[in-house]
């Protein structure tokens, strides 16, 4: 296996000497070398723009997103879909990860898997991935057997495929609709690409399910409207969100909230128009769960 043409394998001369360095000048060295990934993000937005739009019209008509990886990346479409049910109100199986190695490769390193291409077209399968499904392979190298053999596998399957490296002209790219290279370049710590190379790609996931997201309405604004108030912090959130919509006062908004069981879209509609929680439940549904369009509708 010969992986020297891959620029995330390489070795930096200008990183030669980090051994030798104090703790300040390494900071500063790591520091500038991370001030490089946002430009290289900002190289591929056309393909990534491209690539979440279409996402958005499957997950809009009822399709899922599913990240695919293997170790650090893995844990990375892990960490990304996780926060999707809290922050936008999205039902676990709408966004989720697959690892390679199962969930407990999330904290036990399990490096071989990712050799294992039977094992990543399987678990396409077993997620029952189809025409509607978004599937969106992340391989620092691009060449990543199990990563490489589950987007092959889903875009036979019709899912619409992604394929984000830091690589040109991967594998991964080719087997894949629509191909993301971020290309960053060698790490400061030669081969880690836990650094600059999962920096990127956790900036490119925060696009693909942020934008998707804004995209189905699950924002007002820049406002969390589909925030699960589970825990203090987020119920308080809940209630600045209901009083700047609705323009209401702290004890109104937090009596209607309750009333509403503190779902916050159906909170800023019944104090908008003074309505009952069936009524409030019924425009929002009538407005196909998009606050904008129910607080625009006419009585």
């Amino acid at each position: 296996m010969n992986l020297s043409h891959l620029t995330t394998e390489k070795a930096d001369p200008r990183f030669a000497g980090i051994d030798t360095m104090s703790v300040g000048e390494l900071a500063a060295t790591m520091n500038a070398a991370d001030a490089t990934v946002p430009a290289a993000v900002a190289q591929a937005l056309p393909r990534i723009t491209e690539a979440i739009g279409a996402t958005a019209e499957r997950v809009r008509a009822g399709g899922r997103l599913v990240y695919v990886g293997a170790g650090t990346p893995g844990r990375l479409g892990v960490l990304d879909a996780s926060e999707c049910p809290p922050t936008f109100g999205t039902p676990p199986e709408q966004v989720f990860a697959i690892i390679a190695g199962g969930e407990s490769a999330i904290v036990s390193p399990c490096e071989g898997a990712e050799d294992d291409e039977d094992a990543g077209a399987a678990a396409v399968d077993a997620a029952g991935v189809g025409p509607l499904d978004t599937v969106v392979g992340i391989a620092s190298s691009g060449r990543t057997p199990y990563v490489v053999a589950a987007v092959r596998r889903a875009r036979e399957l019709g899912a619409l495929t992604v394929g984000l490296s830091c690589n040109a002209g991967t594998p991964l790219s080719a087997a894949a609709a629509h191909a993301v290279e971020v290309l960053v370049g060698p790490e400061v710590v030669s081969g880690s690409t836990r650094l600059k190379a999962g920096t990127a790609q956790k900036l490119v996931l925060n696009m693909f399910s942020t934008i998707v997201m804004v995209r189905l309405g699950k924002t007002y604004g820049n406002l969390m409207v589909d925030v699960k108030a589970t825990n203090g912090k987020l119920r308080e959130r809940a209630v600045r969100i209901v009083r700047t919509i609705a323009g209401a006062g702290r004890e109104e908004a937090m009596a209607v909230l309750d009333a509403n069981g503190y779902n916050v879209k159906q909170a800023v509609v019944a104090a908008r128009f003074g309505l009952a929680p069936r009524d409030a439940a019924a425009r929002l549904a009538g407005a196909g769960g998009r606050l904008r369009a129910a607080l625009e509708e006419r009585a």
